[in-house]
């Protein structure tokens, strides 16, 4: 059976992060027990996917669907776009979210398999401004347990999670860098960029 590993599972946790303004506003609804039911189930759901036994594009799917259910992703793509957001179409911003939606499935999807045998479990919520701060524990086969916190907000309407840290890197702002470099890679064209991620890994 394969093992998890660190350089894995940072993969898929960015992977089920890197989901699309700005910082989201604090919502009535959303409290310690809703934060913490959120993100019980979506490592739940990443728990089931890793020990199915499935194909590796059986994987693939099950991601892009737990991606779109739990991710805030219209955050986490404007966020990836950055300022470059700005002078975007609307057109434009809805075609980069469909793309980046399948583009961060498909580039961590591949390493679904070496999940296997590892799981994440909660350890605690705290409310942080305007959102709450769910701190999970990584345990992997052969590797020492290590912090993964997810920030969980309702500015949608619905609670999800708009960040992640795997022990203390912001793995939106590393969205943000790949998503730049590959807009600064075509000279700021944008609908290029967008035609790169589709098949970028």
């Amino acid at each position: 059976m394969t093992q998890y590993t660190r350089r894995a599972a940072t993969g898929l946790i960015s992977a089920a992060v890197a989901t699309f303004s700005l910082v989201p506003t604090a919502a009535s609804a959303l409290d310690n027990a809703s934060a913490k039911k959120l993100v019980d189930a979506l490592v739940g759901e990443i728990n089931r996917v890793i020990a199915s036994g499935k194909s590796e594009q059986a994987m693939f799917n099950d991601f892009k669907r737990i991606f779109a259910k739990y991710g805030d992703t219209s955050y986490i793509a404007a966020y990836a776009m950055g300022n470059d957001g700005r002078r975007a179409s609307n057109a434009q911003k809805k075609k980069f979210s469909a793309e980046f939606q399948t583009y961060i499935s498909r580039k961590y999807g591949s390493r679904f398999r070496k999940f296997i045998g590892g799981r994440l479990e909660v350890q605690s919520v705290r409310p942080v401004k305007s959102w709450f701060e769910v701190k999970t524990t990584a345990f992997l086969r052969g590797e020492s347990p290590f912090t993964v916190t997810f920030l969980v907000s309702n500015r949608t309407g619905r609670d999800k999670f708009f960040n992640m840290f795997i022990e203390g890197i912001n793995l939106l702002l590393t969205e943000r860098t790949e998503i730049g470099a590959m807009i600064d890679r075509r000279g700021g064209n944008i609908d290029q960029m967008i035609a790169d991620l589709r098949n970028a890994k």
